[in-house]
């Protein structure tokens, strides 16, 4: 085991007080502890945002340990590491010399080496005649071998952290899934209730969801969705017990003969004979929908959509989504066509796509149709924006040829 005394480093750099403790610690290793030192280091890559530490300090680290040769640390062998700038340079994937500088200060100031400086600032190792390393000056390693349980523990938190944040994110998406579905339905269905109003709530509770949402927002959002779907299940209880109980009264004598003569394709021509698509069964969505355009852009393109916003103008995305189910309505696209794009699209880009439809409204027989088309077309992967609205900013924001 390594003496403990406390040592100071060569040339201009300084030490602290924490650096000092630090090394009073390395004496107090409990004689024969043992670490296997690439178990320490998975744990010190774990927990690497707790220690403060870069992906390029990790390779260092990495580094410096493949010029330990055993793979076991323990408490009496000899745990200073000394490699120059050079080798540590090539072990570190070619590391630049500053960039390596850098990340040895890191490493120091974690508390994950100590420097051990000789007389004259070069790492070297003094042995006896039978070979044995007497003394060796370069990057004492021993506080890996007296944190190993404290990095252990360090990393299980940070995993768990994770864990915690992934099961969030699953559910904020089940959430939005179950809360859009239900409100499609319960309109599809003609529930009683201001289905409109309970669309604007869902509206501002997903706009509120950022690119990349922390745990606590995705919390935040998820409870007040699961509210909102308390809500509506509610409604569409209520709404379903009452048609049983008309059921009921209507067989006392007389066969009451379904009014509905229209369905949603009655209403809303299929897309795959309209337009001539490949029916899109059992093929894969787009795992990432693509990034939306400028709003600016989007507008510019598509003038019309302004006019069905929050008082007649558009100033943000949630308005811009709120003005399209607007629009959704008066094209009369089903819902659920909505629904599907936004799914596949995403909310932004299936906003836009309905905004485009509406400039070349006066050119499309069946909207619906046409959306679904889009679409198909989006989930393998054939259809973009861009050229839309392109096409659409040159001809002035109507009469563009072709969607995609």
């Amino acid at each position: 085991m390594q003496s403990g005394n406390v040592t100071t480093p060569f040339g201009r750099r300084p030490i602290s007080l924490a650096l000092v403790r630090q090394q009073v610690a390395t004496a107090e290793i409990p004689a024969g502890k043992r670490a296997d030192k690439w178990k320490v280091f998975r744990d010190a890559s774990e927990a690497r945002v707790l220690l403060g530490l870069q992906d390029r300090s990790l390779a260092v680290l990495d580094a410096l340990l493949s010029f330990y040769p055993e793979n076991e640390l323990r408490q009496d062998a000899q745990l200073v590491v000394f490699p120059s700038n050079a080798q540590l340079s090539i072990r570190a994937h070619g590391m630049a010399g500053a960039t390596l500088r850098r990340h040895l200060a890191f490493l120091v100031e974690s508390g994950l080496v100590i420097r051990k400086d000789s007389a004259n600032g070069k790492r070297y190792a003094r042995k006896d005649r039978s070979g044995t390393i007497e003394s060796a000056f370069g990057f004492d390693i021993s506080p890996l071998l007296l944190r190993a349980e404290e990095l252990a523990e360090m990393a299980q938190k940070v995993a768990a952290e994770r864990a915690a944040f992934r099961r969030a994110k699953e559910e904020l998406t089940i959430r939005r899934r179950d809360v859009r579905k239900l409100i499609s339905a319960a309109i599809e269905e003609g529930a009683p209730g201001d289905w409109a109003a309970i669309e604007d709530i869902y509206i501002s509770l997903i706009s509120q969801i950022s690119r990349a949402p922390t745990m606590a927002d995705a919390i935040k959002i998820s409870a007040e969705l699961t509210l909102l779907q308390e809500k509506v299940v509610n409604m569409l209880e209520n709404f379903d017990n009452s048609k049983k109980t008309s059921s009921n009264a209507a067989q006392s004598g007389q066969h009451i003969q379904n009014s509905k003569t229209e369905s949603i394709r009655e209403l809303e021509p299929s897309s795959e004979t309209e337009l001539g698509a490949i029916p899109s069964k059992n093929l894969k969505p787009n795992a990432q929908p693509p990034l939306p355009f400028p709003l600016g852009l989007v507008l510019k393109a598509c003038q019309e959509i302004s006019a069905y916003g929050p008082a007649g103008t558009i100033g943000n995305w949630r308005d811009m989504m709120s003005a399209a189910i607007v629009a959704r309505s008066m094209l009369g696209i089903s819902p659920s066509a909505y629904e599907e794009a936004c799914e596949v699209m995403g909310s932004e880009n299936a906003a836009v796509t309905l905004a485009c439809i509406l400039e070349r409204a006066g050119h499309i027989n069946s909207p619906g149709g046409y959306l679904r088309n889009l679409t198909s077309r989006a989930r393998r992967g054939e259809f973009s924006l861009g050229p839309v609205l392109m096409a659409l900013l040159r001809s002035g924001g109507e009469g563009a040829r072709e969607a995609g």
